[in-house]
């Protein structure tokens, strides 16, 4: 979504600009060659900083990249002496780029280790965080995270087959999860999504601090600055949603997205990914005050 993230962020009005899931640095071209001044990127995932440090590499000093999760912004601006910021930028989920990494383990397309860690460095494989979850908590978290209505019959068959030793790749884990929901003939998504996606969001924590993110990031920006939030699912979305709203209601801020904003059918065919993708945006306003427009 690279053209509404530039309509929103305004990279035409120079300055700094912080890229808080670089990736391979799609966006943060985008907003370089847009007319910002200077890019921020982090990622929580070492190998992106990597790439994307090749991608932008033609910037020179205009870019700098940290091996920091999104939810470190604080910390990272304080240690770098930044003391307000013009626009701020977040692609939650998991990218392509990892989908598509060999051993990674983030799907069932390939039979490999089960990982599903977004940073490498640290925490637990999801082979290892199934080992020890016991069946009711990971009955809530494949029906919280991933919506699974047949979650206590998956819980339950993933709980039996570790007994015979951990569940260490991407297909054993499928197979199981398959096995455990009954069959309704032709369905439109693999029986295993739900739960892939419910433990890779566990394993990563994806939405703990999501709200604290949001908060502590429009604090950041400087008069005038913005803020595009994307996410990939109803949970990720309802907490932005809300946030933004409370901080709207409390003043200095604006939300410039009444409904979010989605992928046009061109970029869905180009990357069908997308088309789960939800943007909203907010802007910090030069006063204070309660704002009249909150997220719908």
């Amino acid at each position: 979504m690279v053209r509404e993230v530039l309509s929103h962020l305004e990279p035409e009005r120079g300055g700094l600009f912080v890229d808080c899931t670089v990736g391979l640095g799609g966006h943060a071209t985008a907003l370089l060659e847009g007319g910002a001044s200077q890019v921020l990127g982090l990622d929580r995932d070492p190998a992106a900083i990597e790439r994307s440090r090749d991608a932008l590499s033609r910037w020179g000093d205009r870019v700098a990249l940290v091996h920091a999760d999104y939810r470190e912004l604080p910390r990272v601006l304080t240690e770098r002496g930044v003391t307000g910021v013009d626009g701020i930028l977040a692609d939650l989920g998991v990218s392509s780029m990892q989908l598509d990494a060999p051993g990674r383990g983030f799907s069932f397309r390939r039979d490999e280790p089960l990982d599903m860690r977004m940073d490498t460095s640290r925490g637990p494989t999801a082979s290892e965080a199934l080992q020890g979850v016991d069946e009711k908590a990971l009955a809530d978290l494949i029906f919280g995270f991933g919506e699974e209505r047949y979650s206590r019959k998956v819980a339950r068959a993933i709980v039996e087959a570790r007994k015979g030793g951990p569940i260490e790749t991407t297909g054993r884990l499928a197979e199981i999860v398959r096995r455990a929901i009954p069959y309704r003939g032709h369905q439109r998504i693999d029986p295993a999504t739900r739960t892939f996606q419910a433990i890779r969001i566990w394993v990563n924590r994806e939405l703990d601090g999501l709200e604290h993110f949001v908060g502590d990031a429009t604090e950041w920006l400087n008069p005038g600055g913005r803020m595009a939030v994307i996410t990939f699912h109803s949970l990720e979305d309802r907490i932005v949603k809300h946030t933004l709203r409370a901080l709207a209601v409390q003043g200095g801020i604006t939300v410039r997205t009444k409904r979010p904003e989605t992928a046009d059918d061109t970029e869905v065919d180009r990357n069908p990914r997308a088309r789960s993708a939800k943007l909203r945006a907010a802007a910090r306003t030069p006063g204070g005050g309660p704002d009249e427009q909150v997220a719908a």
